[in-house]
């Protein structure tokens, strides 16, 4: 008898010690190829970019009735969920924190992120909420607001600011950065900001090397190419360029004193999996919630430049503007 205690507690000890190290993870909105991709590097140990920690083990469905991108595809990778990864889907947002230690909010549809995420927060949940954060500036900064004032650590981030290539162009020594370019895709959808269906990206990569303090912006709009160019503090000068209907790279030009740097090649989702899963652990975001805040300012006075013919239009004003919205 004392030998199987001992035994037992042994495996006590071991199920313990495995259920600490790997998270169980829930995915909120199955419309959208990240869930498969972050599954897939989460949940296969045999995937060559395979990042331990944590495991997908429930799912929300989710969707949006006025996006084809959304609703086309819901099945499809709702199906691919429980049927490759054995993953459980859930009838509630609540039902799924009831199984979880944090939450990968993944909806396409940036709209009802702010709803969506309230149930997490009310849990204590980490989350990592996916482009794009919301669907206004007005509730990024509610969701901000709403998880500092539970104590509820959350961030959000392009993949685009973890790639190899772009962390090998923040390795470069350009001197100090007086500007920079990033280009790339910049599809729209009419239910969401012009910029942040997926300009979102190529924004993201802009201000992973600028940094923040942009204080102003200008936009230029026609059918195929958008070009909004930030003034930033110290007279520091970034561009983004937008493209649609054409071939569309993505690609940073860095402008130093020293040199003129360029982002060379591309990058998948791992280093982002891998980010998330430690700030899961840590319950530490990478990245400052004020940066995000800016971010998604400069792309929606993008569009507010864009209603006045090409006016500049003030960051402060725009965040000033949108944290009335949000009270």
């Amino acid at each position: 008898m004392r030998k199987f205690l001992a035994v037992l507690a042994a495996a006590s000890i071991v199920a313990l010690s495995t259920s600490a190290q790997d998270l169980r993870i829930g995915i909120i909105g199955l419309d959208t190829s990240h869930v498969i991709a972050f599954t897939s590097i989460l949940n296969d140990e045999t995937h060559d970019k395979h990042i331990p920690g944590g495991k997908v083990v429930a799912a929300y469905r989710g969707g949006s009735d006025d996006i084809a991108s959304s609703y086309e595809r819901l099945d499809k990778f709702t199906n691919q969920l429980k049927t490759d990864y054995g993953v459980e889907i859930v009838d509630t947002i609540e039902a799924l924190c009831e199984r979880v230690d944090a939450v990968l909010l993944e909806s396409v549809d940036g709209r009802p992120h702010l709803e969506q995420v309230k149930p997490v927060i009310a849990a204590g949940l980490p989350v990592f909420i996916d482009k794009p954060m919301a669907g206004s500036l007005a509730d990024v900064i509610a969701i901000f607001e709403l998880a500092e004032r539970h104590g509820v650590p959350c961030f959000s981030s392009s993949s685009y600011r973890y790639y190899d290539s772009m962390l090998d162009l923040m390795k470069i020594d350009v001197g100090e950065v007086r500007g920079a370019i990033s280009y790339g895709p910049a599809d729209l959808e009419p239910t969401h900001p012009d910029l942040f269906w997926y300009g979102v990206h190529a924004t993201e990569a802009l201000f992973t090397v600028m940094g923040s303090g942009c204080e102003s912006v200008v936009r230029t709009h026609t059918e195929n190419t958008d070009v909004v160019t930030g003034i930033w503090s110290g007279g520091r000068v970034g561009t983004l360029r937008g493209l649609r209907n054409q071939k569309a790279p993505h690609q940073v030009i860095v402008f130093g004193t020293k040199t003129v740097a360029h982002q060379s090649g591309g990058g998948d989702y791992a280093n982002l999996v891998r980010e998330i899963i430690s700030f899961f652990k840590t319950k530490k975001p990478p990245i400052d919630p004020r940066d995000t805040i800016e971010m998604f300012a400069f792309m929606e006075a993008a569009d507010e430049s864009k209603r006045q013919g090409g006016a500049p239009i003030s960051i402060a004003g725009t965040i000033a503007k949108a944290k009335m919205v949000s009270e």
